[in-house]
């Protein structure tokens, strides 16, 4: 595969999906950022979801229950050495969370799931090497987070609690 600026004649992830002319890769183009924007709705989407469920099982009185080492513990206590050093094994600390009702996790997971798909079909897209598919890509990434990411938790940032996780992956 070569970086390419081809616009007839370029194949787009499956056979099925065959650009023949100029407009059929301009309607292609234009597919592409919608689905990146999609994309990042659906991320939107999932952490509102998120939200929902988790004021609703406040709300139902149901305690959060964490761990309270933090997430690791090691035979000898809280030795950093512990594992790496010594050659001892580290062993996690059980973390605990409040149990999703069924349906919510349902939801939860089929939006997780067509997330991971959409990425990942989306970094296909990408693996074209096409320069203008490319710009799709990334054009309706950009348009979909100035769209659906219009503000920031800023006490959460500036306290370093808003870790959400997000970065250039695929998910």
């Amino acid at each position: 595969m070569l970086w390419n600026t081809q616009i007839e004649d370029t194949c787009i992830v499956f056979p099925g999906w065959h650009i023949r002319s100029s407009f059929a890769f301009f309607l292609s183009f234009l597919a592409i950022v919608a689905l990146g924007v999609l994309y990042e709705y659906l991320r939107v989407v999932r952490v509102a979801l998120d939200q929902r469920v988790a004021a609703d099982l406040r709300a139902a009185g149901r305690e959060v229950k964490r761990s309270r080492s933090g997430g690791r513990t090691s035979p000898d206590g809280d030795h950093e050495e512990a594992g790496l050093i010594s050659g001892r094994r580290a062993t996690k600390a059980v973390v605990t969370g409040t149990p999703v009702p069924l349906p919510a996790r349902t939801l939860r997971a089929l939006l997780y799931g067509v997330t991971i798909f959409l990425s990942f079909f989306l970094m296909l897209v990408f693996m074209t090497y096409n320069a203008y598919l490319i710009l799709a890509v990334v054009l309706g990434g950009a348009i979909g987070h100035f769209a659906f990411e219009g503000a920031i938790d800023v006490e959460g940032i500036l306290s370093g609690a808003n870790s959400e996780g997000r970065g250039m992956a695929c998910h």
